[in-house]
């Protein structure tokens, strides 16, 4: 519809730069290149789940130190995790408006600049205003953080990638509480925040490794994010009241629905929406963000439920109980990469499968441990689930990312981050209904044996999309023909 002239000499550099995107898109960045580019999203990672994880243990401390109730501490955690729901989707579709790099490190800048103001701060308002901000940034961090990812690695290795991500994560969140408390015991609760200052200067800094693909021609409907923000946070504000007041929560939830339906019929003509659904017209797309939404449900129920089971099973101190729910995220980190590579060679669809049924057996056999048993067998059993999580992670995500466009890779990284989200804020939910429902002495079995019926359906729905692989296919000949 546009044209210019060019000058004479354009034709050669329009070749040179032909060559370059091809040489991008599919062969990923240069291979000294591209393993510096992945060790500087692995360190954005870390700043960013630990940040997540030591917060939630100096919610005490903050709420001594400020002066201000437990409850109203809890909004320190809460502020952070609204902006990160609300800003994901809008974040992906800058990224692929403007280019992935730089919002991805305009993220980057102002979560570390919001770490400095949470460090300083002097009252409870500053310190929630200033993680909300930081939640912003971390947002724009979990949308474009798998697009840059996919931009500078070749399909073929994109699911040890994953794998690779997926164990830096769960070390990250299993070391946040040691860390926290190590720090908390020589420093006060604001160099949990000034932490973040070098690392983020660093990512900064080694920036110009990024790849920087460009971005492409679309409208952002300022409607469309506000009420999209506005569906986000109806929704998980909706289902955090269910447990304590049902009626508000359940019309919260209806008031996001039609906020949502809103958004879907004012961008129908678009051809990249703001909520991909164009990208949910794509079977395994779709089929990948359900089994997430389920699996991650489950395993957060769990993670609810299992502290309760450690102390009521086995009369465990809050430390004691730490350390033996430690073998789970252990066992997810070492399983993870392996699974990422298997993912490369392999239907992804019967490895998510598989993994889901690893995961539910262990938390059945956790939870049907006979009670003159020892420890041991609670400890098989969780130890099956993390490598069982970490079987169905890497794989899922890989086929989440590779079934869309690469136009729509900031799309599809929100989503992915949306899923993970949505599962959970439903878990822990859920696990709050079990409560209400049963015997507190009986809680904690069911509401394991309900997280594995929930990881139960993201198995069934893998195997639903089981004959479905021709994106696994075609990454496979990808790599083949590389090789050969």
């Amino acid at each position: 519809m546009f044209t210019h002239s060019r000058p004479a000499a354009a034709p050669a550099i329009d070749v040179i730069a032909s060559v370059e995107s091809l040489a991008i898109d599919f062969d990923g960045l240069p291979v000294p290149r591209r393993y510096f580019v992945i060790v500087i999203v692995l360190m954005t990672l870390v700043m960013v789940v630990l940040d997540g994880s030591v917060a939630n243990l100096a919610l005490s401390t903050i709420a001594t130190t400020l002066r201000c109730s437990p409850d109203q501490a809890i909004w320190v955690v809460s502020s952070y995790q609204l902006a990160v729901i609300i800003s994901l989707l809008p974040c992906g579709a800058l990224g692929e408006k403007l280019g992935c790099r730089r919002v991805f490190l305009y993220g980057v800048a102002i979560f570390t600049l919001a770490s400095a103001t949470c460090a300083i701060s002097v009252n409870l308002a500053m310190l929630v205003a200033a993680r909300f901000v930081q939640g912003l940034g971390a947002g724009a961090i979990m949308a474009l953080y798998s697009m840059i990812l996919r931009y500078a690695c070749p399909k073929c290795l994109l699911g040890t990638i994953i794998g690779l991500n997926a164990m830096t994560i769960a070390i990250s969140a299993a070391a946040g509480p040691g860390i926290a408390g190590a720090l908390l015991a020589i420093a006060p609760w604001p160099w949990l925040f000034a932490v973040n200052l070098p690392l983020g200067a660093l990512v900064l800094m080694l920036s110009r490794s990024l790849p920087a693909p460009s971005g492409v021609a679309r409208y952002l409907d300022p409607v469309v994010i506000t009420v999209n923000a506005a569906a986000a946070m109806l929704f998980f504000s909706g289902f955090d009241r269910i447990p304590i007041a049902p009626q508000s929560g359940v019309a919260m939830i209806v008031v996001s629905i039609v906020c949502l339906v809103f958004v879907i019929w004012r961008e129908k003509q678009i051809k990249a929406p703001l909520i991909p659904v164009d990208l949910f017209r794509n079977r395994p797309f779709r089929i990948a963000v359900l089994g997430s939404i389920a699996c991650f449900s489950g395993q957060m129920m769990s993670y609810v439920a299992l502290p309760f089971y450690l102390r009521q099973e086995f009369h465990l101190n809050f430390i004691m109980s730490g350390l033996y729910l430690m073998p789970c995220p252990l066992a997810v980190a070492i399983t993870a990469p392996l699974a990422g590579r298997l993912a490369n060679r392999t239907q992804t669809a019967l490895l998510c499968a598989g993994g889901c049924g690893v995961l539910a057996i262990g938390l059945v056999l956790t939870a049907l441990r006979p009670p003159s048993n020892t420890i041991i067998t609670f400890l098989v059993g969780t130890v099956l689930a993390g490598i069982g999580f970490g079987l169905f992670l890497p794989p899922n995500n890989r086929i989440l990312l590779l079934s869309a466009p690469k136009a729509r890779s900031g799309a599809a990284g929100a989503m992915q981050a949306t899923a993970r989200l949505i599962g959970q804020t439903i878990g822990p939910i859920s696990m709050s209904m079990v409560f209400r429902l049963v015997s507190v002495d009986t809680a904690p079995r069911t509401g394991v044996l309900v997280a594995a019926g929930f990881v139960s359906i993201g198995g069934l729905t893998s195997l639903w999309g089981l004959r479905f692989n021709e994106i696994v296919k075609s990454a496979k000949v990808s790599g083949h023909e590389k090789h050969s």
